[in-house]
């Protein structure tokens, strides 16, 4: 099965649920490695002072060539994903993908971390405290996909 990862690249736990998933033969995209030789987009990529810059700079960012490529790689992995899952902490970007994949009718699995309570989070059933009860959400999800249409 697909899976699509969002979290934060201040996450330290994400590449352990990369790493589990993979290990039961998902197919998992790792923003921080989407493809090879490719070690994900960083906004230090267009200007090392971006955390400085005002909204009208950001907006700017957003069509260059650099932030394009990132975000058409991280949209075309989101868009052909079976599943989601979010890995908290993690910022914005990581709950609007969550929130794209819930959206589009894809299961999407959060597996929780220390902070705040969010009451949006019910719009999934699957609420996860560590790696392995997402590894089992995951899996439950791919049998369930495989018995209902054959495919993954």
């Amino acid at each position: 099965m697909k899976i699509y990862v969002a979290s934060s690249w201040r996450n330290n736990i994400q590449p352990f649920v990369v790493e589990a998933l993979r290990n039961e033969g998902h197919e998992v995209y790792d923003f921080k490695n989407p493809e090879p030789g490719n070690h994900g987009f960083h906004w230090g990529e267009i200007d090392p002072d971006w955390e400085s810059w005002s909204p009208e700079k950001f907006r700017e960012a957003l069509s260059h060539p650099v932030a394009e490529s990132g975000f058409k790689l991280d949209m075309k992995a989101l868009k052909e994903c079976d599943a989601c899952v979010m890995v908290l902490s993690c910022g914005r970007s990581a709950h609007l993908e969550a929130g794209y994949a819930i959206g589009a009718g894809k299961p999407t699995v959060i597996m929780l971390q220390n902070g705040e309570p969010e009451l949006m989070y019910k719009m999934t059933p699957n609420i996860c405290l560590d790696i392995q009860e997402v590894v089992k959400s995951i899996n439950a999800i791919s049998d369930k996909k495989i018995q209902g249409d054959g495919k993954i």
